[in-house]
């Protein structure tokens, strides 16, 4: 069978014109000339289309419409155990993905960007609602939240980087879900070396349910509880007792932007910016000669409230403590050295080597609290609070030859 497409206003994919031509017989469209195929789709066991042989009646000057349906992949409905096309498989009761650290996901010290771990856990956590067969046409959401109107929302986070992958790293990452409270849903992260089993990092983070309409939190249903327990696992991938509180900033923080305007591309499928959005509003604020020598090593994320695309937005910093140490460009016999001096003094870094000074300040963590607000003239709203811990950057090894 060959048929020729041309457009159509109606919401399926396409309109198409078919003609079932005779063995020999050449079919060309009748428009542009161009010969056409259409394979149709069919779903097989897995819920993936497959390319099939059709029977058709004669059907010269008939109009056909394929819905999207049958274009797309399935989303499951049941509970899959592999999935082949996103390197994914259940291990007992948590999922795991393989992944690649791509060029577009490094930064120019040719390491994976925050963001783009950020990115990473979002995508596995997703991933892992679609392989239980839960997954609706939601944003993560459930079939059961979709009766009720619901979806996710994050109201705590928190990561963990011991290494940061390089570029063309393939990595491990396991993600998992537990209980939180009785209305909330844990989910927590584990990143890894597929190769040595080396450990990158760590993340943890608290979800509650907000009705998609009138924006307010709302209670777990039972109907979705009985649809995620059954997959709750009790182990955490990073144990915080006794979480301490982020402060709260005002307009003294020593660094300051105002006037963010979310762009288009910054919103979700929920229609808010994206959580990992925030985290590049914050980094903004912290001064570049900082970044150049310190990484980030965890952060901690405390969320008020989501943002909405016409919102004007103020990021606010505040170091914990002054930096103790500058980094100091000298010339010495004709050569170029970094060395590292006691803020506000001149001091002999050889002193400091000589009793094991120098080392241990530098690798001394620093930290920085944030808050992100609605800047409005009538009130103020919070977004998100946020304290980030940096250490002293460590050159990346190339893969071992």
């Amino acid at each position: 069978m060959w048929c020729s497409l041309f457009s159509s206003s109606t919401p399926h994919f396409t309109i198409i014109k078919c003609s079932i031509p005779s063995d020999n017989q050449e079919f060309k469209n009748p428009i542009n000339g161009n010969v056409v195929k259409l394979d149709l789709l069919k779903s097989n066991n897995n819920g993936h289309h497959v390319a099939t042989k059709t029977s058709f009646s004669p059907c010269d000057e008939t109009l056909y419409n394929i819905p999207m349906s049958q274009i797309r992949q399935n989303i499951p409905t049941k509970k899959q155990l592999v999935d082949t096309y996103r390197q994914g498989i259940i291990v007992e009761g948590a999922y795991r993905q393989t992944v690649v650290i791509r060029s577009y996901e490094v930064g120019p010290d040719k390491v994976a960007t925050i963001e783009s771990i950020l990115n990473l856990l979002q995508e596995t956590a997703l991933n892992h609602v679609w392989m239980s067969g839960l997954l609706s046409d939601g944003f993560g959401a459930t079939h059961g939240m979709m009766k009720n109107n619901l979806i996710w929302v994050v109201s705590r986070m928190q990561v963990q980087i011991d290494h940061y992958p390089i570029w063309g790293e393939v990595l491990e990452i396991d993600t998992w879900v537990g209980a939180s409270g009785k209305n909330g849903m844990r989910r927590d992260w584990q990143i890894r070396s597929q190769a040595t089993g080396l450990v990158f990092a760590r993340a943890t983070s608290t979800w509650v349910m907000m009705n998609q309409q009138t924006r307010r939190l709302s209670k777990m249903p039972e109907e979705v509880r009985a649809e995620i327990s059954p997959w709750f696992i009790s182990k955490q991938a990073i144990k915080e007792e006794n979480p301490v509180k982020i402060e709260k900033l005002d307009d003294t923080a020593k660094y300051v932007l105002s006037n963010l305007k979310p762009k288009r591309s910054d919103l979700d499928m929920n229609h808010h910016v994206n959580n990992v959005k925030y985290v590049r509003w914050m980094l903004e604020t912290i001064p570049d000669h900082f970044l150049e020598s310190y990484q980030l090593s965890s952060i901690v994320l405390e969320y008020r409230r989501e943002c909405g695309s016409t919102d004007i937005v103020q990021s606010l910093c505040e170091p914990d403590e002054e930096v103790l140490f500058d980094d100091v460009v000298v010339d010495v016999d004709q050569h170029k050295r970094r060395i590292s001096v006691l803020h506000g003094f001149s001091l002999a870094s050889g002193l400091l080597e000589a009793n094991g000074l120098l080392e241990s300040f530098s690798q001394r963590p620093f930290s920085y609290t944030h808050l992100l607000k609605i800047k409005e003239q009538i009130k103020n709203e919070e977004i998100v609070r946020g304290r980030t811990t940096w250490k002293r950057k460590i050159s990346s090894m190339p893969f071992p030859t």
